[in-house]
């Protein structure tokens, strides 16, 4: 390969990882923005979005480039598709972190619920399975991305609990439903941005071992001698 399209590959790489950089900040200022009831912060959440956006553009134009000009080998091709996936789910995050910060705004015109103790459990698993899931990305660690996936369970579990409970403070006490809802969305999002750590894992899993382990494919079992 060449130096110009070694140097292509390693550009696509260095904007992935800025676009986690930046997506992985606007999680957390969503989070202060909701924590610290802070407007400015919701603020900068929503203005911060485009730039992650546009970046996202740019990682699909510069892996079209490579396939369209370069002819890349197999290895090659599932860098590029890897890329491609794991740029959407980062902005995808980030849209959820534009979400919360949205609905924060909302919840800081009223009195707090109840102490936010569940919420930012979820968003530190959450944040932390982003990070890690980068993290195997530039070190090809598919045991680092296994561990990942296994994660998202916990997530989904407060999650759930959290909607139960919040469902009860609407029967108790319909006056709370605005903001009992407001809290169901800002857990949800969580959620879903662990759902997205959660794609980048598999995604890191498929570019070293060549494997699709999503829907529940597992990554210990060898697909040739599976039992149907």
């Amino acid at each position: 390969m060449s130096q110009f399209w070694e140097q292509h590959l390693a550009d696509i790489r260095e904007q992935l990882l800025l676009m986690s950089a930046l997506t992985e900040r606007n999680l957390s200022l969503a989070m202060r923005a909701l924590i610290e009831r802070d407007d400015k912060l919701c603020g900068t959440v929503e203005a911060e979005d485009e730039q992650i956006d546009q970046l996202e553009v740019h990682i699909d134009e510069m892996v079209v480039t490579y396939i369209a000009t370069h002819g890349p080998i197999a290895r090659d091709c599932r860098l590029m598709l890897t890329a491609s996936k794991i740029s959407n789910n980062l902005e995808r995050i980030a849209d959820q972190a534009t979400k919360i910060a949205r609905r924060a705004r909302e919840l800081n015109t009223e009195p707090l619920l109840k102490p936010l103790i569940d919420i930012p459990l979820m968003a530190d698993i959450a944040q932390e399975m982003l990070r890690d899931s980068i993290t195997a990305f530039v070190d090809a660690d598919t045991d680092l991305a296994v561990e990942i996936i296994g994660r998202d369970k916990s997530v989904d579990d407060i999650n759930k609990q959290l909607a139960r409970e919040l469902t009860s403070y609407m029967i108790e006490s319909p006056k709370t439903t605005t903001r009992a809802l407001n809290l169901m969305t800002i857990s949800a999002a969580i959620e879903r941005v662990a759902d997205h750590a959660t794609n980048i894992a598999e995604e890191v899993f498929y570019l070293n071992r060549g494997r699709d382990i999503r829907h529940g494919h597992s990554p210990t079992t060898d697909p040739d001698t599976a039992k149907p």
